[in-house]
């Protein structure tokens, strides 16, 4: 055996402990690398095969009604390859064992399977029956949290009829991956979900025999989105169009996208600060260890070993370092993968979510780890290289031991002789003691940026909850209603207080800019449902003009005496230029508001609404529900209550076990950061502090100088890294 091989295997063992932190830190930064790409992997392979598969639409659009012969002129759209029409409509369900009415996103299929746009995936039972009248197929989703089988029934208001629906079976649509109710923050499967039915039988309810009021497309390769969509919405327009749009700002496909964009940020962030840890405790105790084995490498060199076989000793040293990091780090990545990819089957539903490791993310760890060790110890290979074996062979000149920085600002007569001593360390080696603060301030950030999600939920709270939403009912109705609504909701029993307002699909303009979202009429002096900015203070509607969100503004690149034009995408769809009176910066949406009385004079309404918020007493919950399941005119009821229990239990799942990785994460870099500084510290020092013993000092105050260092280090990069 060579004799360098037998000095490496000597030093990983002298190197134990330095090794082992070192180890600890890699391990978290490719576990953290290998479980956000391989759960992005495995979620991005599962959406694109299920796309494919299942045909998902590239365009979407909504409108009234318009006769099944206008989709001949949507399909001669240049760059349109299929269309597909259908009916759909927003219901209220009555469930067994849930007392508020629930609500369903009622959608026509063919009454034969076939293959078509956004194909269903069936789970469970069978397709419908075009014989059978009343049969349906249901979302997992739904089907799940209600615990609903093949042969179930349940009880739903169609346009005013209530009619008994029988289950058949549960299936899944690329179209609702996400399965959320419009406007809320999380998917609540207990009381929302989507149910297919045959499309003769919704079209009949609705008095869309002939006629649809929902379109689908696909895009011809080399087709520009943005000149089909303008086009379908002129065709669409004398139809009641509600405005087309393509994948990017379809409610299910812009959730998982920015879910992606959250896990590949991660997926850069955290394996950074560890890979940049690792570089600097390898330059750190390599650097050291150069230095101490100035003789060794002299004679090696006097020896006839040449520098690039000497320098490639102490990469192979390096690399030992970090290999049981890297195998380990691999194997808990793979671990902490799967365990998210698991925890997103709950939000993300697709037919098959398989948890895939790519070889080319494991060679990239490899790759990585070994980069950060090869410019960990680079410094240090280059003085192996440069060092003469004579002048290695002589001890290291040593330091120049001068009143420095303490000295002269006058510390040091004020301080003990050991505090002293820790002063003039920091001071005569300030790159060092910079380096090591950095590290341990990395960590402290790892550690602040989780718990700091549990302050921000609280504030969300705190401000959306119960400053903003203090209603307990929010009541929706199928289309905007005449004011004497008002009279009718108001002596439901138990009803002690209610705000109504109007929502009214738009498209913002500004130039080039636009945005399709909904301008919100609301009541000037509203106390149940109040505008609230993210310091927690009320706003009132404008007397006339709009009021924004400020992340509004950025999109449409407006400010404050700005003109918008407005084009309404319900009724008449008329056209409006609005000035922009006043923006606040809210926690969540994208929102614009107006005075209802202001908004339905602009849109040339008389005074229609199209919900309420509703302050109502506990004990007569239960019989408002009674009455709101019966009316037909409301197309879904909302809880605050309800919404924000999800909303907590969803965070505390999982933020609580992220928060709880990073603070693992953290614990190892400051381990690994303290440990190698202590060791370097000891190795360069043990002469000096054995001499100091000689002298008198006692053990207690040895290990003060020792540690304290380090301490005072920590305590300063505490609120570095804050």
């Amino acid at each position: 055996m060579s004799a360098l091989y037998k000095k490496l295997g000597r030093d990983i063992r002298h190197m134990g402990g330095q090794v082992l932190a070192t180890s600890l830190v890699v391990a978290c930064g490719v576990a953290s690398f290998v479980a956000m790409r391989t759960t992005f992997t495995s979620l991005k392979i599962s959406q694109e095969a299920y796309y494919s598969e299942y045909r998902f639409a590239d365009v979407f659009a909504g409108l009234k009604r318009a006769p099944e012969s206008v989709r001949t002129e949507i399909e001669n759209i240049e760059g349109v390859a299929e269309v597909q029409t259908g009916v759909v409509a927003d219901i209220s369900l009555n469930l067994p064992n849930l007392p508020e009415p629930a609500q369903a996103k009622l959608v026509s299929v063919p009454s034969r399977q076939t293959d078509r746009l956004n194909d269903l995936h069936l789970i469970r039972g069978r397709y419908i029956d075009s014989g059978r009248q009343g049969e349906i197929m249901i979302s997992g989703a739904f089907a799940e949290a209600n615990a609903f089988k093949p042969g179930d029934q349940i009880e739903a208001n169609i346009n005013g009829r209530v009619r008994k629906l029988t289950i058949v079976g549960t299936a899944l649509s690329p179209e609702y991956i996400y399965e959320i109710r419009p406007g809320d923050v999380f998917p609540d499967n207990r009381r929302y979900g989507i149910i297919w039915i045959e499309r003769r039988e919704v079209a009949s309810a609705y008095q869309m025999d002939g006629a649809f009021n929902d379109v689908s497309l696909t895009l011809a390769p080399g087709a520009h989105e943005d000149a089909v969509v303008e086009k379908l919405d002129s065709i669409l327009a004398e139809y009641g169009g509600l405005g087309a749009y393509g994948r990017i700002d379809q409610q299910s496909f812009r959730f998982i996208s920015n879910e992606f964009s959250q896990l590949r940020t991660f997926g850069i962030f955290l394996p950074l600060v560890f890979l940049g840890v690792t570089a600097f405790l390898l330059h750190l105790v390599f650097s050291r260890l150069v230095k101490s084995e100035r003789e060794q490498i002299g004679l090696l060199k006097a020896f006839g070993y040449a520098n690039q076989r000497i320098a490639l000793h102490y990469l192979l040293l390096s690399l030992c370092c970090i290999a049981a990091g890297v195998a380990v780090g691999i194997g808990v990545g793979i671990w902490l993968g799967s365990m998210m990819t698991d925890l997103y089957t709950e939000y993300f539903h697709f037919p098959v979510l398989d948890f895939e490791v790519g070889w080319v993310i494991i060679a990239i760890s490899f790759l990585l780890s070994f980069l950060a060790a090869a410019i960990g110890v680079m410094w240090s290979l280059i003085e192996v290289v440069r060092l003469p074996p004579a002048e290695a062979m002589r001890p290291e000149a040593p330091a120049s031991y001068t009143g420095g920085f303490i000295e002269r600002i006058g510390i040091g007569a004020f301080t003990s002789p050991a505090n002293r001593i820790i002063l003039r360390n920091v001071a005569r080696y300030p790159v060092k003691a910079a380096l090591t603060m950095f590290g341990i301030s990395l960590a402290a950030a790892l550690l602040f940026t989780g718990f700091y999600f549990f302050d921000a939920i609280d504030r969300i709270i705190e401000v959306q909850f119960h400053k903003a939403i203090r209603e307990d009912v929010i009541v929706t109705f199928h289309s905007p209603r005449p004011g004497r609504v008002r009279h009718e909701l108001r002596e439901l029993s138990g009803v002690r207080n209610a705000e109504f307002f109007r929502a009214v699909p738009v498209r913002f303009r500004n130039g080039h800019l636009k945005k399709r979202t909904a301008v919100q009429g609301v009541e000037p002096h509203a106390l149940l449902h109040r505008i609230v900015d993210k310091d927690g203070i009320a706003h009132r509607p404008p007397p006339s003009g709009l009021l924004i969100s400020t992340q509004l503004a950025e999109q449409l690149d407006v400010g404050v005496g700005d003109d918008l034009t407005l084009e309404v995408l319900e009724g008449s769809r008329p056209t409006r230029r609005v000035a922009v009176v006043q923006t606040i910066d809210e926690m969540l949406g994208v929102n614009a508001y107006m005075e209802i009385s202001a908004l339905n004079r602009l849109i040339d309404e008389d005074d229609a609404v199209s919900g309420a918020y509703l302050s109502v007493s506990k004990a007569d919950l239960e019989g408002l529900y009674s009455k709101l399941k019966k009316m037909p005119s409301v197309a879904g009821v909302g809880l605050p209550g309800v919404i924000l229990k999800g909303f907590e239990e969803t965070f505390a799942r999982t933020i609580g076990g992220f928060t709880f990785f990073l603070v693992v994460f953290s614990c190892a870099i400051v381990f690994g950061v303290v440990y190698n500084a202590a060791r370097v510290a000891l190795s360069e020092r043990g002469r000096e502090l054995a001499s100091l013993r000689v002298l008198g000092f006692t053990t207690r105050e040895i290990s003060h100088i020792l540690f304290g260092e380090q301490i005072l280090l920590t305590l300063i990069a505490i609120p570095t890294g804050c």
